[in-house]
C-alpha cells in the first residue's frame, strides 16, 4: 500500500475543522477531532439529535493503533465531499473500542452475524433508537477490493432510510430482539462437565496445529496465549502420557517459532499483533499491551517447565520492552504502539512498519564487518527479505523484516566461530541498530491506562518476579497496582473505572476489568505476600459479583446493565486475544476459595464453569482459559504455606524451590507470625497454627489444608513438590 498520511493534528496552513471530539481524552477520538465530519462521541447529545431530526446514525468504531482505521480516516473522513454527505444525511458517532468495549461488543456481534466476519474499523448504521440495520468494516473511497465505495454506500443507505425508515426501524428492532434471544438461550439439558472435555479440547487444538511452523491454522497467525495456557496445564496434568508430551511439544514449537519470527521485535523486544503469513515473518506491526502481558506469562511457564534459557530471555525482553517504552512515569502501563509511523522526520508520509524495517545498505553502513554475521543470522537480503505473497501492496519491497533465519549454532558453524563470539557480536549489533532506530520517528503511543490490561501486565511482572527472582519486576507490578488503586478506584462506592488518561474517564469498569485486576492482585500477593493486595482482590470480587454476576444461570455479564444506551447485555463465551471475563473470574474464585478456605466461593467458581457447559461440551477449544479453571477444579489444588520472615535467607531458599517448578494448581501463602498470618487465619484455622520449626523457616504442603509434616530443607521441599 502506498504510504499514508494520518491527520492526528492538522498540518500548519491548512484550514482547520474542529468537532466535538476535541473535548475527549481518547487518543483515537482526538485523531478525528479535526476531520470535516461533524463527529459526536457516544452519548445522549448525539442520540437526541438523531431522534429529533429522524436521521439514522453512522457509528464508526476503531482504536488509535489500527492501521486500516487510519487508512479509512485519510481516504474518507478527511475528505470534504464525503464529510458533506455524512453531515447532511446522518448523525455521526465515533467510538474508541478500547474505551467502550461494551458498545463495540454489541455491534460487532451484529456485524459478525450478518457478514462473513468482523474487524476494525467497524462501520454500522443505526436507527435513532440505536438498533443496527446495516454493518460492515472498512469501505474504500471508490469501488475496489470487491467492495462498493463509501460515498456510494452512504447515498444508498440515506435514500433507503428516506423511502422506508419505518420498515427499517421495525427490522432493526427485530434484529436486536433476535440477538437478545440468542444471548439468553440456554441448552435444554446442561452437558456434564468432566475430564473428558480436556481431552476433547486438546484433540481439537492439535488437529489445527502447524507442526512445521508452529501456531494454529495457516494465515494470518495470531499468538492466542490462552491456548498456550491450556496446553501447558494439559501437559502438567499427566506429563508422562503421550498426549501430555505432544501438548508440551505443540506449545514449545509455537513459542520458539514465534520468538524466531519477524512478529518478534528482535531489536527492541516485545511482539507485534499477528503475522500475515504462516511463517511468523511479516507482522501487522502494532504492539498491544495485552499481548505482551499474556505472552510473557506463556514464556515464563515454558521456562519453568524446561529450564531452557531461551524462554527466559524472551520473557525478559518482553518485560524490559514494556518497562522502557510502555510505562508511565507513575508506573501505569500504556495501551499500545501504532503499526504506522512517519517515514522521515519532518515529512507527512506514514507507512506501516516504517519504524521497524531496514535496507541491507542501512545495516551494512551501521555495522561494518559485523554486518556479515548479523545479515546471515537475521536473513537480511540485498533486495529485501519479504516473501512476495506476504506483501501484496509492495509496502516492504527492498526492505528487511528481521527474522532469525539461522540458529546461533548454525551461524557459529558457518563463520567458524564459537557460539559465545557469535552471541556477543549479535548483541553488539542489535544495540547499535536499536540506537539508530531510536532516532527514527516513533510510532504513535496510545497512552491510555486501561484497568483490565494493566491487570494482565501486573500478573506478568508478579510471575516474573517469582520465576526469575527479579526484584525490579516486583516493583513494576506493585507500582501499577498502586496506580489502579489511587487513580482508577472509587473507594466510597467500591467501584473500578475503565481507564485513565490525563484524569480518570467517566466510564465505569466492565467485568473483564474486575476479573483481570483481581487475577493480577492474587499473583501480586503470591509474589510479595502483602495481604493488602489480597484484601483489595476480595473487595473487587464482591463488587464484580454485585454488578455482573448472573445469579440465575451463573457466569458474568460483560456489563452491569445500568447504561441503557447499550442495547444488549452480553456474556462472552469465547477466549480470544483476551480471555473472557467469566473464564478468568472462575479461576479467581477457585483460588480465592483456597486462600480463604471459602466453600461458597468454590461453588460459585464451579457454577461459573458450568454456565458454559454448552460451549465446553460442543467446542471446548473456544474457551481454553475456562478449561484452565476447569483443570484447577478437577484437580486437588495444593496449598504451599511457608512459615517464616519474608526476608530471611532460609525463607527465600524454600520459596526458590517452589518458584523453580511449574505448579499451576497451587496457591502460595506466607505465615509470617504477624499481620499477614493473622488475616489469613481469620477464616482458616490450619494457617493460624503454622509456625517455624526449631527456629527455622518451614514449608507446609497441604491438600484442603490437610498437611504433610513441615520441611525446613529446600532439597526436601523440592522432592516433596516433584513427587505429586
Amino acid at each position: 500500500m502506498t504510504p499514508i498520511h494520518i491527520a492526528a493534528e492538522p498540518a500548519p496552513g491548512i484550514s482547520q475543522h474542529t468537532n466535538r471530539l476535541s473535548h475527549e481524552k481518547s487518543p483515537y477520538l482526538l485523531q478525528h477531532a479535526h476531520n470535516p465530519v461533524d463527529w459526536y462521541p457516544w452519548g445522549e447529545e448525539a442520540f437526541a439529535k438523531a431522534r429529533r431530526e429522524n436521521k439514522p446514525i453512522f457509528l464508526s468504531i476503531g482504536y488509535s493503533t489500527c492501521h486500516w482505521c487510519h487508512v479509512m480516516a485519510h481516504e474518507s473522513f478527511e475528505d470534504k465531499d464525503t464529510a458533506a454527505i455524512m453531515n447532511r444525511e446522518f448523525v455521526n458517532i465515533k467510538v474508541d473500542r478500547e474505551e467502550r468495549p461494551d458498545v463495540d461488543r454489541v455491534y460487532m456481534t451484529f456485524v459478525q452475524a450478518t457478514k462473513s466476519g468482523g474487524g476494525w474499523p467497524m462501520s454500522v448504521w443505526l436507527t435513532p433508537n440505536l438498533q443496527p440495520f446495516v454493518g460492515g468494516t472498512y469501505f474504500p473511497p471508490e469501488d475496489r477490493y470487491g467492495q462498493p465505495g463509501f460515498k456510494k454506500v452512504l447515498e444508498r443507505i440515506a435514500a433507503a432510510w428516506k423511502e422506508n425508515h419505518e420498515k427499517i426501524t421495525e427490522q432493526g428492532a427485530s434484529i436486536v430482539d433476535a440477538l437478545r434471544k440468542a444471548q439468553a438461550a440456554q441448552p435444554d439439558s446442561p452437558d456434564k462437565i468432566d475430564i473428558n472435555i480436556l481431552e476433547k479440547a486438546y484433540e481439537q487444538i492439535s488437529s489445527n496445529f502447524d507442526a512445521r511452523e508452529g501456531g494454529f491454522g495457516n494465515a494470518p497467525k495470531f499468538p492466542r496465549p490462552v491456548t498456550l495456557n491450556f496446553l501447558s496445564r494439559f501437559y502438567a496434568r499427566d506429563p508422562k502420557s503421550d498426549s501430555g508430551k505432544r501438548a508440551l511439544e505443540t506449545n514449545l514449537v509455537t513459542l520458539r517459532k514465534m520468538a524466531a519470527g519477524g512478529m518478534h521485535d528482535h531489536l527492541g523486544g516485545g511482539f507485534h499483533r499477528y503475522s500475515v503469513d504462516r511463517y511468523w515473518h511479516v507482522p501487522h506491526f502494532e504492539k498491544m499491551l495485552y499481548d505482551q502481558a499474556q505472552l510473557a506469562v506463556a514464556y515464563l511457564d515454558a521456562f519453568q517447565i524446561t529450564q531452557d534459557r531461551q524462554f527466559e530471555s524472551v520473557a525478559r525482553d518482553i518485560l524490559d520492552y514494556v518497562a522502557r517504552d510502555m510505562t508511565s512515569k507513575d508506573g501505569g502501563f500504556f495501551s499500545a504502539e501504532d503499526a504506522d509511523s512517519l517515514i522521515e522526520n519532518g515529512k507527512p508520509e506514514h507507512a506501516e512498519g516504517a519504524f521497524y524495517v531496514w535496507t541491507k545498505k542501512e545495516i551494512d553502513a551501521a555495522l561494518g564487518e559485523a554486518a556479515e554475521i548479523f545479515n546471515f543470522h537475521y536473513g537480511v537480503q540485498p533486495d529485501g527479505n519479504t516473501p512476495v505473497g506476504s506483501d501484496p501492496q509492495g509496502e516492504f519491497r527492498g526492505k528487511n523484516i528481521l527474522i532469525q533465519r539461522h540458529t546461533t549454532t548454525e551461524t557459529a558453524q558457518h563463520f567458524k566461530k564459537s557460539e559465545d563470539e557469535v552471541l556477543q557480536s549479535l548483541a553488539r549489533s542489535r544495540e547499535k541498530l536499536l540506537s539508530i532506530r531510536a532516532k527514527r520517528p516513533r510510532p504513535q503511543l496510545d497512552d491510555k491506562i486501561i484497568a483490565s490490561w494493566n491487570g494482565l501486565m501486573i500478573s506478568a511482572y508478579a510471575r516474573a518476579a517469582q520465576v526469575l527472582n527479579e526484584p525490579r519486576y516486583l516493583e513494576s507490578a506493585m507500582c501499577a497496582a498502586k496506580i489502579l488503586r489511587t487513580q482508577l478506584y472509587d473507594d466510597s462506592h467500591k467501584t473500578l473505572f475503565r481507564n485513565y488518561r490525563g484524569g480518570r474517564s467517566e466510564v465505569e469498569g466492565f467485568a473483564d476489568d474486575y476479573a483481570f485486576v483481581i487475577q493480577g492482585l492474587l499473583d501480586l500477593y503470591e509474589a510479595s505476600f502483602d495481604v493488602g493486595w489480597l484484601r483489595f482482590a476480595i473487595e473487587l470480587q464482591e463488587t464484580q459479583d454485585r454488578l455482573f454476576l448472573d445469579d440465575k444461570s451463573g457466569g458474568y455479564f460483560s456489563t452491569s446493565g445500568r447504561d441503557k444506551s447499550v442495547v444488549l447485555r452480553m456474556k462472552d463465551d469465547n477466549d480470544s486475544a483476551e480471555p473472557a471475563a467469566s473464564s478468568v473470574a472462575a479461576l479467581n474464585l477457585l483460588r480465592l476459595a483456597q486462600f480463604r478456605d471459602d466453600k461458597q466461593m468454590e461453588e460459585q467458581g464451579k457454577k461459573t464453569i458450568n454456565a458454559f457447559s454448552a460451549t465446553l461440551s460442543r467446542f471446548p477449544s473456544a474457551m481454553p482459559q475456562m478449561l484452565v479453571a476447569l483443570d484447577f477444579s478437577l484437580n486437588k489444588p495444593r496449598q504451599i504455606v511457608v512459615a517464616g520472615k519474608p526476608d530471611a535467607p532460609e525463607t527465600k531458599a524454600l520459596l526458590a524451590q517452589v518458584h523453580r517448578l511449574f505448579l499451576p494448581n497451587k496457591i502460595l501463602l506466607l505465615a509470617d507470625g504477624a499481620e499477614g498470618q493473622k488475616y489469613l487465619g481469620e477464616k482458616n484455622e490450619a494457617i493460624r497454627a503454622m509456625s517455624m520449626v526449631d527456629g527455622k523457616s518451614a514449608a507446609y504442603v497441604c491438600e484442603n489444608f490437610t498437611c504433610k509434616a513441615p520441611v525446613t530443607d529446600p532439597a526436601e521441599l523440592r522432592k516433596l513438590l516433584a513427587s505429586h
